[in-house]
């Protein structure tokens, strides 16, 4: 689980005491009811791993509601479990769009690595090239900090999300949030570490990469993903949502669990400027399946990009996790190394990899923060699972 994930749970503290409640408690009967199906065509095999995962995801695990879709060459699965409302208990859609967290850094990623490819932007510069001045104070230098740094979470600067007040978020989930402000947040205090000698994962830095590309371009970042990923890739589920609080098109409530035999507190009104380019993107499974698919295929990025997206350094995480350009690397039980982001906002967790040869899965779930130990094993379960269907297991 990334920091991202972590850092957002001290809102469990807080979510008991703020917000609205869903109007129930958690309701695993539902959940059993409606057990684990297939809810889109080309089924290939029975997964029967999966399903049972799945089941554990709603049930055991005590979410309301899962989704897995998994794609490969001969076509694509979404199989659901439980619920996407509790209150009225209607079923999880194959279809769901949710809130994918950090699972926006690859896209945003992807938009500077097609820059670098065009000249525009340099890896190995300086930020200060780009932000004169942005980065400055307590330590924090951009003139001693490179882009490379940004994407890789090796540039020392600290983490926005360690210093937000997640009251304040809760008190008014409908706020907008200045980036600058964000990046001031965190400028504030001093670097966790000297640039480029160590690892932590930073927010802040994609904060800064999606200001980067604004000052290049003259555009947002979301509009370049859009015009550069999204509409190429006919992704019709995704979106990058500015300041709008709304999920378009079907989905599920998003949800916190305050803490065991309390009430779900619905969270799916959120104004994503609290994550800007760190996270404020909405996809589907099947959406997010296509761009992974795509962007390790080499149909996003030129050779030369992808091989710096692809090339890694440990994160020191017990997973044994490498992280790239946006991208972070994992040895699959069948020996394939699997390539992906994971992610969690208000009201959603989300994970999702894929491997070179053409097999993609995605996992989503709707409670986030709260969300026991369990659950965080079993998506990881359930997205291996997916990628090593069908192969035999050689990894030691």
């Amino acid at each position: 689980m990334t920091p991202y994930r972590r850092a957002l749970g001290g809102l469990l503290a807080l979510v008991a005491v703020a917000g609205g409640t869903a109007g129930a408690r958690t309701d695993d009967t539902s959940a059993r009811q409606n057990g684990a199906q297939v809810t889109t065509a080309y089924v290939i095999t029975d997964h029967p791993q999966l399903r049972s995962l799945l089941h554990r995801l709603t049930t055991e695990d005590g979410g309301p509601g899962a989704l897995v879709a998994l794609q490969g060459r001969p076509g694509g699965t979404v199989l659901t479990s439980g619920v996407a409302d509790v209150r009225s208990h209607a079923p999880m859609r194959g279809d769901s769009r949710f809130r994918i967290g950090s699972m926006t850094k690859p896209f945003v990623a992807t938009v500077v690595l097609q820059l670098v490819g065009e000249g525009r932007v340099a890896l190995d510069a300086p930020v200060e090239r780009y932000l004169p001045g942005v980065v400055r104070g307590h330590g924090n230098d951009g003139r001693r900090i490179t882009a490379r740094q940004l994407l890789q979470h090796t540039s020392g600067i600290p983490d926005y999300l360690t210093y937000l007040s997640l009251e304040d978020v809760l008190n008014d989930p409908l706020a907008h949030h200045d980036t600058g402000d964000l990046v001031k947040l965190a400028l504030a205090h001093p670097p966790t570490f000297e640039p480029g000698t160590d690892w932590s994962y930073s927010n802040t830095g994609y904060l800064l990469a999606g200001m980067i590309i604004e000052r290049v371009t003259g555009h947002s970042y979301g509009q370049e993903i859009r015009q550069r990923v999204i509409k190429p890739l006919g992704l019709r589920q995704t979106s990058v949502p500015g300041d709008g609080s709304e999920i378009r098109g079907p989905h599920p409530r998003g949800y916190a669990r305050p803490g065991e035999d309390v009430p779900l507190k619905d969270l799916t009104g959120l104004n994503p400027t609290v994550a800007g380019a760190s996270g404020s993107m909405i996809s589907s499974g099947a959406d997010f399946n296509r761009f992974l698919g795509a962007l390790v295929g080499g149909k996003l990025l030129r050779p030369a990009e992808l091989h710096q997206m692809m090339s890694t350094r440990p994160t020191g995480n017990p997973d044994g996790g490498a992280y790239g350009l946006g991208l972070e690397s994992h040895l699959l039980p069948c020996g394939d190394l699997a390539w992906g982001h994971d992610g969690g906002i208000l009201g959603y967790q989300t994970t999702g990899a894929a491997t070179v040869d053409g097999k993609q899965a995605t996992v989503m779930v709707n409670v986030y923060p709260g969300e026991t130990e369990a659950q965080d094993d079993d998506m990881t379960s359930a997205v291996r699972a997916a990628l090593c269907e069908g192969r035999s297991s050689s990894a030691h």
